[in-house]
């Protein structure tokens, strides 16, 4: 049974990132990194005490990925993967999320680091990082944990 959902967009991502090369491929490598969250005005009451959490999960469409393959090699691995056990950009539904620490709101502006989004991505929600529950001690990186790299080479997408 396939459902169709709506999802509105209800901010835009602004960060230094005009490219995709110029994207880290996470927030961590680049923690230093500023961006800026402009929620839309109709959502301001939505962030009520947010500034109480050091980081945020920030859920984002990527509206410039490329093709969609369902298996496909990735920047730590030129095996190929399941889309599902990886993070490329290029998945079915196209939705991206990123762990971001928060800086300072400022009404509906949040100031953000460790982002690795491109500029003028649509935000589509945001939900408190929460270590009690967001952080499982005993989990494992699956076919990552050889991959000693985790920098982007400069020739992959």
């Amino acid at each position: 049974m396939n459902k169709k959902f709506e999802i509105e967009q209800i901010g835009t991502i602004y960060t230094p990132y005009k490219t995709k090369d110029e994207c880290p491929i996470q927030g961590y490598i680049n923690p230093k990194v500023k961006g800026q969250i402009e929620l839309f005005p109709e959502y301001i009451e939505g962030l009520e005490t947010i500034e109480l959490f050091s980081h945020i999960i920030l859920f984002y469409i990527f509206d410039k990925a490329g093709e969609i393959k369902l298996s496909r090699s990735t920047f730590l691995d030129d095996a190929p993967h399941g889309i599902f056990s990886s993070r490329h950009p290029c998945r079915p539904n196209s939705i991206g999320i990123s762990i971001v620490k928060l800086d300072k709101r400022n009404e509906n502006i949040l100031r953000v680091s460790g982002i690795d989004i491109l500029d003028g991505t649509p935000l589509i929600d945001i939900k408190p990082y929460i270590p009690r529950f967001d952080y499982f001690k005993d989990a494992n990186n699956g076919w990552i944990e050889s991959k000693k790299n985790c920098q982007k080479p400069k020739d992959r997408e």
